[in-house]
Formats: C-alpha cells, structure tokens, sequence
C-alpha cells in the first residue's frame, strides 16, 4: 500500500543528548496485512523484509481487543489527552468498513471520554464507495490516500495482482471524498518521483481536492540507493540532488500561488523548524518520534519505513499480549530513534542545518554492516531544499537571520 510519514508530538522541545522516553501518541495498527494490489516498487512486500509472509491475513477480534486496551492503559499511565489511531496495511479496508469503526469506537471508548482519539484510515482507494466512505465518515475516521500522481500515467505500476490498472477505481475513490465526505477526507501521499514533472504532477494532485498532500521521498539508504542516485557519487557534496531539485520546484509553484491551495506538510514543517518552532515529522527535524506498530498477529514493531532496510529491522520481540507499550519505549531500537542529536553521524551534529534537517530519515540512514549511525542518503537533496526554502522564507519576511543560520 506504501508508506506513512509518521509524526512527532507537537511542543517538545529539540533533544540535544539522550532523554527521557516520550510516551507514544500515535499507534498504526495493521488491521489487514494483504493488500489488493501489487505495486512493483512497494518496499514492504517486495523489499528486504519478509516477516509479513507468517503473520496472519487480517488481525483478530483478539488483538484488537487487547491492542485496544493497550492504548488505553498508555494513556491513562501517561496523562495523554491526544492520541492518533491509524488504521493500516496492507490494504486496510479489506477488513471491511464496519469492522474499521467498531475498532475505532472501541479504542476512543477505552480510552475515556476526556481523551480524543483521531483516527485515520490510509488506503489506495480502489475500495472506496459511497457506503464505506459514509461509514467512514459517520464514525468520524479521516481517510488518506495513497497515489504516485493525478494521472492515470503516474499511476501505471500500481496494479492489481492480475496486472490491471488502479487508478480508475482509485480517482474515484477520491473524488467521492472530496466532493460528498470532504470533512472526512484527509489528503493524498505521494512518493516522489524524479522522473515526473514536478509542477504537472502537483496541479494534477490539486484536481482531486485534497486539503493536504505529503511528499515522501522514496525509501532507500547507502546499501540500496533510491533510483537516480548513482551509488559511486553518494557521498559527493558536488553530486546532482535530482530530488531536491523537484521538490524546490513544487515548494516554489506552492509558495507563490497568492494562496494556501493545499497544505504540503514537508515544506511546512521545514517552514516551522526554520523558524525555532517544533516540528512534527519523522523526516525533518530532531523532535523524538512517537509511533509504534501492532502488527495482525499482536507484535509490537517499529515503523514499517525500517523494513527497508533489511529483513526484521522493525522487529523488537514484543507483542501486546505479553507486554506493554511502556516495554517498547525502553527497546533499544526505538531509544535510538528518541536520542535525537546522540543518534546521529559526527558530521550531522556538526552542521548548521542540524536542527532543521535532523539527519533525515532514519531509515535512509542505514548502511548494512554498520547500521544507522550515518547521514541520509539524500543529504545533498535536504540540503538543496532547507537552503531555498531558508531564502525563499528570508526573502518575504526580510528575516535575514533565518538564511544567516543556514548558511
């Protein structure tokens, strides 16, 4: 189905060392592991990691009973007021619609009636019709759709296990939110592909409506580099920064349109952390992250963006029959991943653009036999972008400190 760029909690501080666990506040549950379709490039089924391949289908009445009752005892240990629930995949809604807002209405009534509980479904949207999205909506779960463009040509490597076409079905799953559900409508993810136009991809975005659109870079790291990246040039400063270069483009075409037409939260959250304040992305910025997976069978992971990078990164032994999300916080691979400033390579402590860029993401960080103690893969691209959007940023608020800092 493709991924999720998770997020951090909102008004921490930036770690400068190791610090002190921060409970979860956003828990993805897998309630379907299969999905409808068989994107070539997807990094979950056709990467490293094969682990999906035993567990069940679709999670049980019992797991999420007891994943349910897990937030619940999270929060109430924590004082959480806000949490996020997604619901995911896989295909999430091959589960079923009813199903979806029955675990939802469990998990929010477990919680108690002085937390909120948003919860979003991520989907491809070929399953999306009129009685599932009024479901949907009706029990107040956002839906966000995964897509690789506007077009039925940026759509052709996502088929169907037959090797049909799904952006038909697709389109109109999304125009059916957006013209009859809107409030329940969450906006579109979409991975970027250098190879596209950047402006025409982000116009033909627009036309389905989307309140918001989030551009993920491809996963990949120094061992597997993503596509455009030529593996000898990896760590050449001088090196072309293909992806910074189209997302420049689409950061330029958003900032100047006169008006907000959508929200695109990469170049938000840049925005934000080049102003001082919090981010709130696991793609930029050293805000600890505050996810965590259950899995169909009940086991507790790491984000899924880890399974990448090789066969079982996102497995820590736990599960939540047997343990509690407080167990998670003090495994070490999710320590790592809330050291903030500790975690990263000596050269990212160093730069200026430490805490706007953070290191980037964690999984494109990796390198096999030496883990993930590096910078990321698309260090030059992050470059490229953090310092034109610092000018472009500079230059409508006369806020020459702001380039100042990045230079």
């Amino acid at each position: 189905m493709g991924g999720r760029d998770v997020t951090r909690p909102r008004g921490t501080a930036a770690p400068v060392g190791v610090r002190r666990p921060v409970p979860f506040g956003q828990f993805i549950v897998k309630v379907h592991g299969r999905c409808n379709l068989a994107c070539r490039y997807c990094y979950l089924y056709a990467g490293p990691d094969r682990g999906w391949r035993a567990r069940p289908a679709a999670a049980s009445p019992e797991v999420l009973e007891r994943a349910a009752t897990r937030i619940a005892e999270h929060a109430a240990a924590h004082g959480l007021r806000d949490l996020a629930l997604v619901l995911h995949g896989g295909e999430p809604l091959l589960a079923g619609a009813d199903r979806l807002a029955a675990f939802a209405r469990d998990v929010r009534e477990r919680a108690g009636a002085g937390r909120t509980v948003a919860v979003t479904v991520q989907t491809n949207g070929t399953l999306l019709t009129e009685r599932r999205t009024a479901t949907l909506a009706r029990h107040a779960i956002r839906v966000g759709i995964s897509l690789d463009g506007g077009r039925a040509a940026h759509n052709t490597l996502r088929t169907d296990h037959a090797g049909r076409p799904s952006w038909p079905a697709a389109a109109r799953g999304a125009r059916l939110l957006a013209t009859h559900h809107p409030q329940a409508y969450a906006g579109i993810l979409t991975v970027v592909d250098p190879r596209t136009d950047p402006v025409e991809m982000y116009e033909s975005l627009l036309e389905l409506r989307p309140p918001a659109i989030d551009l993920l870079l491809p996963h990949g790291n120094w061992t597997s580099p993503p596509p455009g990246l030529p593996a000898h040039r990896l760590g050449d400063p001088g090196r072309p920064t293909p992806y910074g270069d189209w997302l420049t483009t689409v950061f330029d075409r958003w900032w100047r349109a006169g008006h907000r037409e959508t929200r695109i939260r990469l170049f938000e959250e840049c925005l934000a952390l080049l102003l001082g304040l919090p981010g709130a992305t696991e793609s930029l910025g050293l805000d600890p992250l505050n996810a965590v997976v259950v899995e169909t069978d009940g086991a507790i992971e790491q984000v899924d963006s880890l399974k990448s990078a090789y066969d079982t990164a996102a497995a820590t032994g736990l599960d939540v029959f047997r343990h509690t999300f407080d167990d998670a916080l003090r495994h070490p691979g999710i320590a790592a991943r809330q050291a903030g400033a500790a975690a990263l390579a000596d050269g990212c402590r160093a730069c200026p653009l430490l805490t706007v860029c953070g290191g980037g993401h964690y999984a494109h960080r990796y390198r096999a036999g030496e883990g993930f103690r590096h910078p990321s893969v698309y260090c030059a691209d992050l470059d490229r972008l953090i310092r034109h959007v610092a000018a472009a940023l500079a230059g409508a608020a006369g806020a020459a400190g702001v380039a100042g800092a990045v230079r």
